[in-house]
């Protein structure tokens, strides 16, 4: 795997995450190495769809439960 392609991966795990110190080292990273702002933009995008389906399950589950009769 090429350096563009690991330090992309690299600031999408940053920001699934939640890890702030990983994801300023890792988009410094991907500048130095050329990578555009759009990509990195679109590695974040991706990431935050990612993140953000467990949040959504979870909270379905939640609504579900209070709403189910016992």
């Amino acid at each position: 795997m090429d350096e563009k392609t690991k330090e992309l991966i690299a600031v999408g795990a940053a920001v699934a995450g939640n890890c702030i110190p990983c994801l300023d080292w890792h988009y410094k990273k991907c500048i130095e190495l050329g990578i555009t702002k759009d990509e990195i933009k679109e590695a974040i995008e991706l990431a935050k769809i990612v993140k953000n389906v467990p949040v959504k399950k979870i909270n379905e589950l939640a609504q579900t439960l209070l709403l189910s009769q016992d």
